[in-house]
């Protein structure tokens, strides 16, 4: 099966051999020389995976990302000279999928992103659906369920449940619900966090005791098993 596979990237020279290399693997590249233009192609159709610089002029990769995941669960695989760890978590917390460094192997980078595309398709075919302990979410249709009966969530408090739940038994930080849920320019206040917290919980009935407290570190959710 042919794959749509976005490649952004400023430095024209990788970019055309990134296309011809997966082009020749049978899939359906298409480029963006920034990060405007690949918003502009990603409002237009949907694709299999982007492959995204972080530093390009203007919005950079990092910007990219936010807004994508905004509106988007699209497969993300970061291309970038940085190499630094904060680099890395910085990348991860806006949502990539993974990050790899320059100069890569093409054939490591193909079987990354071809790893990515089939983890996406497994869960478009699940119908899109997360469940655990009594709570039943519905992504593509931005729906919760609980007990029986839908949760009326608002966007921030189902975002909120999203990321807790495809995060089980992993103690979330204040910080990286703000950047997952708010996104990374949110100047608010971690504790807003605990605000939509206790009204998730509220809503959630006799499942609110999924979503532990962790002192000092942040929530995780314990649903079945």
């Amino acid at each position: 099966m042919h794959h749509k596979i976005l490649i952004v990237e400023d430095e024209a020279k990788l970019r055309e051999v990134l296309c011809d290399y997966f082009r020749s693997r049978g899939e359906l590249p298409a480029q963006a020389a920034d990060g405007a233009q690949a918003l502009a192609m990603l409002a237009e159709e949907e694709f299999d995976a982007v492959l995204l610089d972080i530093l390009m002029p203007g919005l950079d990769g990092l910007s990219v990302c936010r807004a994508v995941r905004r509106v988007s669960g699209v497969p993300i695989v970061f291309l970038t000279a940085l190499s630094a760890e904060e680099d890395k978590l910085l990348g991860y917390e806006l949502g990539a999928d993974d990050y790899v460094t320059k100069p890569f192997s093409m054939s490591v980078l193909y079987a990354k992103v071809s790893a990515l595309i089939r983890r996406s398709r497994g869960n478009m075919l699940a119908g899109d659906v997360l469940e655990d302990g009594g709570v039943k979410l519905v992504l593509s249709a931005q729906k919760a369920f609980a007990g029986g009966r839908e949760l009326a969530l608002t966007p921030k408090e189902f975002a909120l449940l999203r990321c807790l739940m495809q995060n089980r038994n992993i103690v979330m930080s204040r910080e990286q619900l703000l950047v997952k849920c708010w996104g990374y320019d949110y100047e608010g206040e971690a504790r807003a966090v605990d605000t939509h917290i206790r009204r998730l919980r509220e809503k959630l009935g006799e499942s609110a005791s999924c979503v532990k407290t962790v002192i000092k570190a942040g929530y995780r959710w314990e649903g079945e098993g």
